[in-house]
Formats: structure tokens, C-alpha cells, sequence
């Protein structure tokens, strides 16, 4: 008997939820077949079978939080083995509780299971929820026939335009008898929900940025270095650029500064390593963009930012933050950054902040709204320029303010006059 345990499957995963079996009791699984879809607070992931054999049992039911560690499946290999005539009385009565818990607690499971495996992400499986969809009814055109927003959408139209509303309302009224069969603690999740708006569960990602926070505040010490910085030149070249069809954004310019900054001030791309009273700086430049989500704040990684030009960082940007916003990163997408920026700007973040350094990084820069207004020039004369501040969060036990103050100093140079950045680039 083989059991398949939720693993860990990424940097700091405590628990995830089951999104969906692809298998069901008596099935016969081959090695690497995917088993189960789960949902952690950063990605959408497949856990694959460890051996060929048969389902004996799936232990926890859809929709089930679970810690990493727990037994989720049941699987009896289909290898000729002797049987082990020592196995004591004690683990025979543990496997027997284990079947016997399993039935009890995937009986509803097994009335429920589809035969047609779907792959959409949790967000997809939002949007068809919300909108009574069934999507085993709905053809996907992603990988592997993935099924997308743009899916679901379109086979909500032909339902409208071809008069089956009340296919759909059947759709919605199974999906309402699938929520009703869950477990006790979903039951209470649900209750609590319906009956008081003023309570949000605190699991899942929102947990987990919030344990990440904790150990950053609590281990780093804290210092945020402001600045003001003349965007007017750097809006006036991707203007230009514009014109040429090249569409270069802001963020990709800001990065590419950063990364320029970091090879003069290699000591904001660093790790701290208490342990054998060492800072290691880092050869690589991997920067973290930190996007806003529905379901909370996630950091894509952008690898080896230093050897990259400026539309190949533009293009990886924009990709990584539809994928963010999508819930479809993969694990190498999230994992190994030495850097992180945070681009508030577009939401109107206009002052200032004090950012929160990703643990265990060095540095943090968030750049914030871009205001016109009136700046004495260095001839004393009233002109109205671009002015964006940035707030550079930083590890004062690993550099001191001066060196923060060259830095962003050096970064400004090169955002004011980006001509000075493409020589820096050659």
C-alpha cells in the first residue's frame, strides 16, 4: 500500500487546497499520472502517481485546506509482491482505519466524479461557478486543452444566444448540491460567510503573505531611503520610441536602471547567511515584480534581468503579470529572486512608503504616481517637469544609509538622462 501525500512542491508551501481528483476509486493509475489538482497560495499544481497501480481509497474530499504531509490517496501497486507475513496486528488495524476513514469521508466524492478530466485554473473555475457553468461541457483552446477565461465567456454567450438558460440553471443547481457535500469545516466556512459579512477567511495566500511579513519585519532590520526623481526625459524617449513602434514601458526602463545601479552597488543584490557570518552577492540579477492580484499579492520572478534588453524585459513583464493575474505561474516562475520592485504608481500611490523587504532579499524599491509640477532648474527657473518619488527599502544590518543615498542617486542618473543608460547597456 502506497500512500500519496500532499509534498512540498515550492519555496515556503505549508498547505493547499484539493481543487479536483483526476481519478476515482479502482482506477488504474501508471507512474507519473497526474493524481490531483491542489491550489497553494502561489500556483496551481498536479501531484503525479510515485508507482503504477490501483486507487484503494482518496482520503480527503474536494475543496478540503490540507497541510503538507497529509495522506491524500491510497494507492495498491500492481507489482507481485509476497506478502509480508510480519506485518504486525497494529499496522494492519492502521491500514484497515485508514480504508475505512477514506469510504466514509470520499463516499460523496465518488458520487460526484466526473469522467472527463478538466484543467482550468482556480480563477476559470470562478468565473464559471459564478456563472452557473459546468465546465465539462465547455471545449477548452489552452495547453492541453486548458480551459481559459476567454472559454467560458464565449460558451456563456452561445448559451444566451441559443436560448438554454435552463441548462444553465440546472448547471448551477448541481453545482449548488456539489458545494452541500462537503466537509464539516467547509460547511462552517460556508455558514460563517452567508451569515456574517464582516468575517474573511484567513488561509490560503492571505496566510501566507502574512507569515512572509512577519518573518521579514521580524528578522530584518528596516530602513526606507526616499527619493524624488525628473521622469520628463526618460516619458520623452519612450515617446519617441512610440512613434517607431516601439512600445517600451516605464517599468522595463526602471528595471533596467536597477540592474545597471546593482553592478556599481553589488550590495542590494546580496543574501545575508547568519549562520556562517557571511553576506553572499548575488552574479545574477533576478528581479521580482510584485503584482496586485484578487487573491493577494504574488512576486513572478524575472531571471538574469543584467544580461536582458530592454524589450525582452518589457515582453517577460507584461507575460509574468498576465500569468499572475491568471493564477498559471509555475514554481521556477516564483522562486530565486535577489530583488524586488513594486510599481504603485498606476494605483495612485503618490508620496511615499515604507515597503517591506522580501525575505531573505537585501533591498526593495517601489516607485510611486507620477505628478507634473513646478521645479526650480539649475539656470533658477520655474519649469513644470515630471516628478515621480520611489521608496527604497533596505537591510541596515547589511548597508548603511550612505550607500542606499549613492545608489538610488546613481539609479536617478540614469533615469533622468536615459541617454547615459543605453551607453552604460553597450
Amino acid at each position: 500500500m502506497v500512500e500519496v501525500k500532499l509534498h512540498d512542491i515550492g519555496e515556503g508551501m505549508t498547505e493547499a487546497i484539493i481543487i479536483q481528483y483526476f481519478v476515482k476509486k479502482g482506477d488504474h493509475v501508471k507512474a507519473d499520472q497526474p493524481l490531483v489538482e491542489i491550489q497553494t497560495d502561489k500556483m496551481t499544481a498536479e501531484i503525479p502517481s510515485p508507482s503504477s497501480g490501483v486507487i484503494s481509497a482518496i482520503l480527503i474530499p474536494e475543496g478540503q485546506t490540507v497541510s503538507v504531509g497529509t495522506s491524500l490517496i491510497l494507492l495498491e501497486g500492481n507489482e507481485k509482491t509476497t506478502p509480508n507475513k510480519s506485518k504486525t496486528s497494529e499496522e494492519q488495524v492502521a491500514v484497515s482505519a485508514a480504508v475505512d476513514y477514506s469510504q466514509e469521508q470520499a463516499k460523496t466524492l465518488h458520487q460526484t466524479s466526473k469522467s472527463k478530466r478538466v484543467l482550468a485554473s482556480p480563477y476559470t473555475r470562478k468565473i464559471a461557478r459564478e456563472n452557473g457553468v459546468d465546465l465539462a461541457l465547455v471545449t477548452g483552446t489552452g495547453p492541453s486543452g486548458r480551459i481559459m477565461d476567454e472559454d467560458v465567456y464565449r460558451f456563456i454567450e452561445v448559451k444566451k444566444g441559443s436560448g438554454e438558460q435552463k441548462e444553465a440553471t440546472s448547471s448551477h443547481s448541481v453545482e449548488k448540491q456539489l458545494k452541500n457535500t462537503t466537509s464539516p469545516e467547509q460547511k462552517s466556512n460556508e455558514m460563517v460567510k452567508e451569515t456574517d459579512e464582516n468575517v474573511i477567511p484567513f488561509r490560503g495566500r492571505r496566510k501566507q503573505i502574512a507569515k512572509k511579513m512577519s518573518q521579514s519585519l521580524y528578522t530584518i532590520a528596516h530602513c526606507t531611503h526616499f527619493e524624488e526623481i525628473d521622469v520628463s526625459e526618460l516619458i520623452k524617449l519612450r515617446e519617441e520610441l512610440k512613434e517607431n513602434n516601439l512600445n517600451i514601458s516605464a517599468t522595463a526602463f526602471f528595471i533596467k536602471a536597477l540592474s545597471l545601479s546593482l553592478k556599481q552597488y553589488p550590495i542590494f543584490n546580496a543574501k545575508l547567511d547568519e549562520e556562517n557570518e557571511v553576506i553572499r552577492l548575488e552574479k545574477e540579477h533576478h528581479f521580482g515584480i510584485a503584482v496586485d492580484t484578487e487573491d493577494g499579492l504574488i512576486v513572478p520572478v524575472i531571471k538574469n534581468v543584467e544580461s536582458k534588453s530592454l524589450r525582452q524585459i518589457h515582453d517577460e513583464a507584461k507575460l509574468l503579470t498576465k500569468k499572475a493575474l491568471e493564477n498559471q505561474l509555475t514554481s521556477k516562475e516564483l522562486t530565486g529572486g535577489t530583488f524586488t520592485i513594486s510599481n504603485v504608481g498606476p494605483l495612485g500611490g503618490s508620496i511615499g512608503a515604507t515597503p517591506i523587504i522580501n525575505y531573505p532579499e537585501v533591498a526593495l524599491v517601489a516607485f510611486h504616481k507620477t505628478k507634473k509640477r513646478p521645479v526650480v532648474t539649475e539656470n533658477d527657473e520655474i519649469a513644470i517637469r515630471s516628478m515621480m518619488n520611489i521608496s527604497m527599502s533596505f537591510d541596515h544590518r547589511v548597508a548603511d544609509g550612505a550607500t542606499a543615498v549613492q545608489f538610488t542617486n546613481y539609479f536617478m542618473k540614469l533615469i533622468e538622462n536615459p541617454k547615459f543608460m543605453l551607453v552604460e547597456m553597450v
